[in-house]
């Protein structure tokens, strides 16, 4: 047994280590993988193991998975083209006020959407912005490092923009509208501490103004993908474009209010999701007479295989112990009162998160909590302060979220150098101070409300 465990350990440190290096770019389904399917041969997950992974990971999976495909057709639409126009038009030349609405986009999509998905669109849209504005590379980096932390961070207050949030309301077996309830306005308000003392931090390494824009983002890609020679809707001024937009945000918008209502109602969340995205779908292929088939091509499918897969690993390491050693060690400490329990968890998960990476740390969380034996509010409690921990506090270090991994793996292949200094010099400071004013907000929010 202790070799076994040995093995076990082992294969989790690989994998996490393949996963954190990417050789030559690897894709990191391909270590997961590998590290699961070496953890069936041992027989150390049973068959009723993976049953019940895929009854915890599939309805979450789906609904990631359709909102990613939303975020991609929105893409092809060009919203984010004219979004970007948008920033521009509304900073107004000022390096600060693009800032502050670059921090409300990354925000706004993450929350549309999910923090994966966000970070797929946003970072290479954020790049045509700034160059286009012809901005140098050390003044682009404050404003991607700043726009990706936010955007990662932002999955905190809804657990449908982060499948492994969405993982953990079906293991703790909490509602996604309850969910939202005792978590949205804490965090709300913790994310507007972090953007606040964030700007602080950077703020010198801003552009007091901008310079002009080289061209028009907006005209270019509409002049491109948007012509009646092709086959497409005219949409030749900005006002229908504008009004294009609004339909599609406001539809976006509206299936989000859904997805809260079907979970108050006890109604699978990924039924709406997948609706959602099948009918904006059929707009687009009215829309631009495109097949949804570039869609296959385009949507990261690996998320799955990579979700599975670590939970494969997790049930390994929960499976030999790991899950009924931690129990023994946090059982005093939950009994320490609900702000004390809240405050070591979020940081423990922290801490495992910057170490191990916020999935698999997020999942052992989730796991001891359930054995703890707590009332239902304190183990909500605590679990959303593992939530913050996993969201916000695993932003201290760039290989803490699978996230930020490919935020780092775009800006490299845009050849944009981010060093883990330019990183730390920003989330050293911000990330550990705002993650306890969060989880102080968390506490007291819930000490009001719900207890």
């Amino acid at each position: 047994m202790d070799v076994q465990i040995l093995l076990v350990f082992f294969v989790f440190l690989m994998t996490m280590g393949v996963i954190f290096w990417r050789p030559a770019g690897m894709n990191e389904a391909w270590p997961a993988s590998i590290g699961a399917g070496v953890i069936l041969i041992m027989g150390i997950v049973s068959k009723e193991d993976i049953i019940d992974i895929i009854n915890k990971i599939g309805g979450a999976s789906l609904t990631i998975m359709a909102t990613i495909v939303m975020a991609v057709i929105l893409e092809s639409f060009g919203f984010f083209h004219w979004a970007a126009t948008r920033l521009i038009r509304l900073a107004n030349g000022s390096g600060y006020r693009l800032y502050w609405y670059i921090q409300l986009l990354c925000f706004l999509m993450t929350l549309l959407f999910n923090n994966d998905g966000s970070i797929l669109i946003t970072t290479p849209l954020l790049i045509l912005l700034l160059r286009n504005l012809g901005l140098k590379p050390y003044v682009q980096i404050p404003y991607l490092l700043s726009g990706a932390l936010i955007a990662t961070a932002s999955s905190a207050p809804i657990g449908v923009s982060n499948i492994v949030n969405l993982i953990g309301l079906e293991i703790v077996q909490m509602s996604l509208y309850m969910q939202t309830a005792m978590m949205f306005v804490p965090a709300t308000l913790g994310l507007l501490f972090m953007s606040w003392f964030m700007f602080l931090v950077i703020k010198k390494k801003l552009p007091k103004t901008l310079p002009t824009s080289i061209y028009d983002i907006e005209e270019t890609f509409f002049t491109k993908h948007f012509h009646p020679l092709k086959g497409t809707i005219s949409v030749t001024t900005k006002q229908k474009r504008t009004r294009l937009m609004m339909k599609i945000l406001m539809f976006v918008f509206f299936l989000r209010c859904l997805l809260f209502v079907a979970s108050f109602f006890g109604i699978p969340i990924e039924i709406i999701a997948i609706l959602g995205s099948v009918v904006l779908l059929g707009w687009r292929w009215y829309y631009l007479r495109t097949t949804p088939v570039d869609i296959l091509k385009k949507t990261p499918w690996h998320i799955l295989i990579f979700a599975f897969s670590m939970y494969v690993i997790i049930y390994g390491l929960h499976n030999i112990g790991l899950t009924a050693w931690l129990v023994t060690i946090f059982q005093p400490v939950v009994h320490e009162g609900l702000f004390f329990a809240s405050v070591m968890m979020g940081g423990l998960i922290s801490i495992l998160s910057n170490v191990f990476n916020n999935h698999p740390a997020l999942m052992i969380g989730t796991f001891t909590l359930t054995e703890l034996g707590l009332d239902p509010v304190t183990i909500q409690t605590i679990y959303l302060a593992t939530i913050i921990g996993s969201d916000m506090g695993s932003l201290l270090l760039p290989i803490g979220t699978l996230a930020s991994l490919i935020w780092m793996h775009i800006l490299r292949q845009h050849k944009i150098k981010v060093t883990w200094g330019d990183y730390l010099s920003v989330s050293l400071i911000v990330i550990p101070i705002s993650t306890m004013v969060t989880l102080c907000l968390l506490y007291y929010w819930v000490h009001l409300v719900f207890v």
